[in-house]
């Protein structure tokens, strides 16, 4: 329960001491600047039991990435709605939409229920229509040169492309002990126009000692209540998978983080989690007849003994 307090401690500190700031969804945050947290993955696999995080969604969303997908279909097959609102914002503002003004559609979906209705009737919508219609989900579903693409076919001024996530794992099979074990995705000529959002954990660092695979995150944002609990569940999991593969134990995962805040509108919710008491962290399992981390699929992954406290929701800042 050690990896858990200092996700709690965060929380504390930023309700604490948070700067009080801006920021472009026009939400408000409280904010600190650097902080990191260090989780012990021979302790425990660090999901969070002071409230339910779906850990199917997580396992989704990473094999997403590792897959080089940008596409959200694949996403919505597996019920998995978390990357929905980017691309519902980039359709809703083209000139093939033609259904009711969306306008600002992520505040005005939490300040009024009956837009919050209609938000919900565009949306499913729209939902359906990525999993029936190939051509549409070719020109909305596409979130552009996002994570995926980055990790693996980030593309060269040579016209070439780099699969950076499968380099870095021959690398740490040949050579253990470089400092060049790194994948980033923070690309600085597709951050500003072909990009639906800006990467939020840029940069990942592996390092082996002692037969164990540690990763360090740089994450230049991290929305404490909603986000984190997933960055650090997902990170601690792929380096599971890439020590698997390699043949080493998993050593720590490290989290720093530049802009860690909590939104002002999750402080009740944060609130309610901080006066939870933790619980006994799951164990997790990986399919060991699975050798290459591209081959596992979303039953190849469960965690085990997963008894949290309710899950307790938030609105997403878009």
């Amino acid at each position: 329960m050690k990896n858990e307090q200092q996700y709690l401690d965060l929380c504390e500190h930023v309700l604490n001491a948070g700067n009080e700031k801006k920021d472009r969804t026009g939400t408000g945050t409280y904010s600190i600047f650097g902080h990191q947290m260090r989780f012990d993955l021979q302790e425990s696999f660090p999901l969070l039991t002071t409230k339910r995080v779906p850990f199917k969604l997580i396992v989704s969303e990473l094999l997403w990435f590792m897959n080089g997908d940008t596409n959200i279909r694949y996403l919505l097959q597996h019920n998995n709605n978390i990357w929905n609102e980017w691309a519902f914002e980039s359709y809703v503002k083209s000139e093939e939409y033609d259904g009711p003004d969306m306008t600002n559609f992520g505040i005005r979906s939490q300040q009024d229920e009956e837009f919050k209705d209609l938000y919900q009737k565009e949306m499913e919508k729209f939902k359906e229509k990525i999993l029936s219609d190939d051509a549409f989900s070719d020109r909305f579903g596409d979130l552009g040169s996002v994570y995926g693409k980055q990790w693996r076919a980030w593309e060269t001024t040579r016209g070439e492309t780099i699969d950076q996530l499968k380099d870095v794992i021959e690398n740490i099979k040949q050579n253990p002990d470089s400092r060049r074990h790194i994948v980033t995705a923070w690309n600085p000529e597709d951050v500003p126009s072909n990009m639906a959002l800006p990467p939020c954990h840029m940069m990942f660092q592996f390092y082996v000692a002692d037969g164990k695979l540690s990763c360090q995150l740089y994450q230049r944002s991290g929305d404490i209540f909603l986000g984190v609990p997933f960055n650090i569940a997902s990170y601690a999991l792929l380096t599971h998978l890439i020590a698997h593969e390699c043949g080493l134990e998993p050593g720590e995962f490290v989290h720093t983080l530049g802009d860690a805040h909590i939104y002002q509108n999750h402080i009740e919710q944060v609130k309610k989690q901080l006066s939870r008491t933790s619980k006994e962290p799951p164990k997790l399992w990986l399919n060991s007849e699975k050798t290459s981390v591209f081959d596992f699929d979303m039953e190849d992954i469960q965690v085990m003994d997963y008894d949290p406290h309710p899950g307790i929701k938030a609105p997403v800042a878009v």
